[in-house]
């Protein structure tokens, strides 16, 4: 059974990350914005498991940013072995106040903060199959382009509503 409904809002934000979590995403987004890759956060997968953080390489290539935003967050979290299914690379990332030491070291290791991020260990990679790339791939642009839909929509409508003052 599904974590959440595929209808559920899918902006990005729905109030249960933390801001340890959003300044985390941010860092990330910021520190590898010279590296060709575009992000969607909170995408949710087929299985219903919903990735913190998915960037999508100029290639194709699929890596997936697990935020953990405390030690509590990590030692809580038995699912995140899930989401390599979904991902060529998979990496933790969090703030350089928690310990490296309680991360797995056999998985890509990144610390960040509100100025940028920094990788510590290279994720290995584990290419997708055709057809799980493709539906991924596939999920990730439509449910970018609904984002970009939402918000062109929301545009509209404050301009509206400014134009009728």
């Amino acid at each position: 059974m599904p974590i959440i409904s595929p209808h559920q809002n899918e902006d990005g934000f729905d109030g249960r990350q933390s801001e340890m979590a959003m300044t985390i995403r941010r860092g990330v987004i910021k520190g590898l914005k010279e590296s060709d890759l575009v992000f969607l956060p909170e995408l949710t997968l087929s299985s219903g498991r919903r990735a913190d953080l998915i960037a999508l390489d100029r290639k194709g290539g699929i890596i997936i940013f697990e935020i953990k935003s405390s030690i509590a967050d990590f030692l809580v979290d038995t699912k995140w072995h899930e989401y390599k299914a979904f991902c060529d690379r998979f990496y933790f990332v969090t703030h350089p106040s928690v310990p490296m030491e309680i991360f797995p070291e056999t998985e890509g290791f990144v610390f960040a903060d509100e100025y940028g991020c920094e990788i510590i260990r290279e994720a290995q990679e584990d290419k997708l199959n055709a057809a799980t790339r493709k539906a991924l791939t596939l999920r990730f642009a439509r449910n970018a382009a609904m984002r970009t839909k939402r918000l062109t929509l929301q545009e509209q409508f404050l301009e509206n509503d400014l134009n009728e003052e």
